[in-house]
């Protein structure tokens, strides 16, 4: 199967096994194709890539199974799980990309990121992230016990969805500017992303803009081939 696949916001938790299940059908359908790429938001949250929940177990199995059978496998951070680190994607068999990546996509120069560094009219989230992506915050952070992280991701999960309930629509989507800024500096016609689980596709000034949806009632995935989206 020629083809490229790219996901994004699973945010899979032991409170959504069908979320779970959903997943693993889809890995399984796909094991033939060139490559998946899972665009941030694996998890709805990551404690570190030393947990030992049974969720991080099943996952790291059902992803180092598929990248067995052939297939490219690449993970971005996302806003819930960027603490995902290498130790993680080294038993899953994937390669942890930067964000923002540039890849060639079937001759298309294309751009991922996980959407969140796009929504810059968020101020004090966008403060957060500053914070949080900085060696010192992470260290800190990860030198905790594993209660301890748990908790404080729990905490971070309560805080986030209060803040984003009284946001208004504009603030929590992305900033066009950011997205014509971003699409110029690195030279592409095409931008992939997820984040804000409002999946469409957006001719923008310089090509298109494809979002990614979120996995609830139903998995949302975009395919790429040598013939086109």
């Amino acid at each position: 199967m020629r083809a490229t696949f790219f996901i994004s916001d699973l945010h899979l938790d032991i409170a959504r096994a069908d979320i779970q299940r959903a997943f693993a059908r889809f890995l399984h359908d796909i094991r033939h194709c060139d490559a998946l790429y899972i665009l941030g938001d694996l998890f709805e949250a990551w404690v570190g890539d030393d947990d030992d929940a049974e969720l991080a177990t099943e996952t790291g199995r059902l992803l180092r199974q598929f990248s067995d059978a052939g297939p490219a496998l690449y993970l971005l951070q996302g806003n819930r799980d960027f603490l995902l680190g290498a130790e993680f994607c080294s038993r899953a068999g994937a390669s942890l990309l930067p964000d923002p990546s540039r890849i060639d996509l079937y001759g298309m120069p294309t751009l991922l990121l996980h959407g969140d560094s796009l929504c810059t009219r968020d101020a004090p989230y966008q403060a957060f992230r500053s914070l949080s992506r900085t060696p010192r915050w992470r260290a800190d952070v990860l030198a905790k016990s594993l209660a301890e992280r748990r908790a404080l991701a729990r905490e971070m999960r309560r805080i986030s969805h209060e803040a984003q309930s009284n946001q208004p629509e504009d603030i929590v989507d992305v900033t066009p500017a950011e997205v014509h800024r971003v699409m110029a500096e690195h030279g592409v016609q095409q931008l992939i992303h997820g984040h804000t689980h409002r999946p469409a596709c957006h001719a923008e000034p310089g090509g298109l803009r494809w979002v990614l949806g979120a996995w609830d009632a139903s998995a949302l995935v975009l395919r790429a081939s040598p013939e086109g989206n």
